[in-house]
């Protein structure tokens, strides 16, 4: 299993995914509910975008993505 920092991510999390599992999955790192839909098709697009540019795959491209909002929720939630 991938660690994103402490949370373990689900088994089925760097596979090409459905917004609304990611979303959920975004809600699980921390994510505000209300959001997670929005974030979920946001990042679902910045990883594709990322992974075409980068030349990496989707779920690496994924992976990166959600470690660094995981992050960013841990150091609001600091403050």
């Amino acid at each position: 299993m991938i660690d994103l920092g402490g949370a373990a991510a689900p088994p089925y999390l760097f596979k090409v995914m459905e917004l609304s599992q990611l979303a959920q999955v975004l809600v699980a790192l921390g994510c505000p509910a209300e959001k997670s839909s929005d974030m979920a098709a946001q990042l679902d697009k910045r990883a594709r975008q990322l992974a075409a540019e980068k030349g990496r795959s989707y779920e690496e491209a994924l992976k990166h993505l959600l470690t660094l909002m995981k992050q960013g929720w841990a150091a609001q939630s600091k403050l």
